[in-house]
């Protein structure tokens, strides 16, 4: 009966993941790819950076991170900038509308997952990622590529993932 309770387990991580997507969506009207981007920007200096360093933070391809900062501009939370250093490279920064934005979100789940798999030793790390081999070895799925976010959006290409 083991068996049934890791099923379960699985299907909660799962659950939660989709959950905390549309929660995001429906209160923020913004993705979770889309939102982790605004906080990168937030711990820039200026709260602005390039396009290149936001693609390396999400570790997603050029093409998705543009779709991303394009939803953004629309929405008015971010704004392209040209780069007073380098005319060539454009700047992505903040708006006042975003940083109110986050102000009111939460800490996603990406962030409390990750926040909360630092404190683990490294044996217990080692046996988690040994764990999560193993079933992504039962499931055949070792070719499916993904990006280091937890998601559930469309926001995010898996096929379009860069490699770290």
């Amino acid at each position: 009966m083991k068996h049934r309770h890791i099923l379960i387990s699985i299907r909660k991580i799962i659950r939660s993941v989709n959950l905390e997507s549309k929660r995001i969506e429906k209160k923020h009207g913004i993705s979770i790819p889309q939102l982790l981007c605004l906080y990168f920007l937030n711990d820039q200096p200026d709260f602005q950076s390039a396009h290149k360093e936001i693609k390396e933070f999400l570790q997603l391809n050029a093409s998705t991170v543009t779709g991303i900062i394009d939803r953004l501009e629309k929405k008015c939370l971010v704004a392209r900038i040209p780069n007073p250093h380098d005319k060539r490279i454009g700047l992505v920064a903040l708006t006042a509308k975003s940083i109110k934005l986050l102000e009111s979100t939460p800490d996603p789940l990406h962030d409390r997952l990750t926040h909360r798999l630092q404190q683990l030793s490294p044996r217990q790390l080692q046996a988690l990622d040994d764990a999560f081999d193993l079933i992504i070895g039962f499931l055949d799925i070792e070719a499916v590529d993904a990006a280091p976010i937890i998601t559930s959006d469309v926001d995010i290409d898996p096929n379009a993932h860069s490699a770290p």
